[in-house]
């Protein structure tokens, strides 16, 4: 039988969850956007993310904590931290936490010419694309005009296709679609198809 927590994982994968350290003590233009993770009109989660600048510098962090029960109890818990310098990403760093023990965790560093992905320790992929939009920057900044965004995560590129009307789908590459909207340039709402069950990421007022 496909373990629960594993089916628990695939579904919340989906989203793109992003938390950071090391954010300077001194900052500007700092921006905190708070969501809740809504299943079958049920909150089960939140989601807060952070925008800190300072100089040419921007880190953005988000944390997510989800508890549910599909036939036990399960905690989920992300954490990013992703640093951007002269609007480029230069480090991405996802650590995913299954009931309080490690189940993922991927980093990708810029390396002079390079992106390196490192997954669970392992030298996955080296890329040689400048990377300038990420799945993170879907909470700050409505995607316009934006054709691929770089999943933290997963370590590969997902596509975007604007839908009008201030929405987006974003598609991963294992082809899994998820719709993105946006009202006054910041996300608002999102629906994450997760195959056998679908869920909401909904601004708090």
């Amino acid at each position: 039988m496909f373990p629960i927590y594993q089916f628990i994982i695939v579904l919340f994968l989906l989203i793109d969850f992003n938390i950071g350290t090391d954010i300077p003590l001194y900052t500007l233009n700092d921006t905190t956007l708070y969501f809740d993770i809504v299943l079958k009109d049920k909150v089960i989660g939140n989601l807060k993310a952070t925008k800190n600048s300072k100089d040419n510098k921007i880190f953005y962090q988000s944390e997510t904590a989800i508890k549910t029960r599909v036939i036990k109890n399960i905690e989920v818990n992300y954490k990013y931290d992703v640093t951007f310098e002269n609007k480029v990403m230069k480090k991405a760093d996802v650590v995913i936490d299954v009931n309080n023990k490690p189940h993922a965790n991927t980093v990708t560093n810029w390396n002079s010419s390079q992106y390196q992905v490192i997954k669970n320790g392992k030298e996955e992929e080296v890329l040689e694309t400048s990377i300038d939009y990420t799945t993170i920057l879907l909470y700050f900044k409505e995607p316009v005009n934006i054709d691929l965004c770089y999943s933290e995560q997963d370590g590969s590129f997902n596509t975007i296709v604007a839908l009008g009307e201030h929405s987006y789908k974003k598609i991963n590459a294992k082809g899994k679609e998820n719709i993105y909207y946006y009202k006054n340039g910041v996300l608002e709402k999102a629906s994450i198809d997760g195959g056998l069950v679908k869920f909401e990421i909904i601004a708090r007022n």
